[in-house]
């Protein structure tokens, strides 16, 4: 079992920057990804990180924008955001995968998830 808490979470207008972290209980899995869901919308993949090689992958919208990092020392995740847009605001939440069977960005990929940190973006 896994247990993930992130943090860093908040309201920040467009343009601005926020850093997520997600603190992990071990770092085991073999991937670890970012996810969100906006109200009324389908939860959706944004990066994710191969915790062997340190491979990233990004969903289209967050390319240039956003950074997945890891700290395996700290055993903390973490997701850079810049940039930020008011189609960026929703909850996120952190996952872990012991293996990746549908795809790094893929939610049914995960088998643990933290409890989410909200991001709000005014305009």
């Amino acid at each position: 079992q896994v247990q993930l808490v992130e943090s860093g979470g908040g309201s920040v207008q467009a343009g601005g920057s926020l850093r997520l972290s997600c603190a992990l209980s071990t770092y085991r899995s073999a991937c670890m990804g970012w996810f969100r869901q906006a109200p009324g919308k389908e939860r959706e993949g944004v990066a994710a990180i191969s915790t062997g090689g340190g491979t990233t992958y990004y969903t289209d919208s967050v390319k240039g924008r956003f950074t997945i990092s890891q700290d395996k020392s700290k055993n903390t995740l973490y997701l850079q955001m810049n940039n930020l847009k008011p189609e960026d605001a929703a909850t996120y939440y952190c996952a872990a995968a012991r293996k990746i069977i549908f795809g790094s960005l893929n939610e049914r990929s995960y088998n643990y998830w933290g409890q989410g940190t909200q991001v709000a973006i005014s305009s």
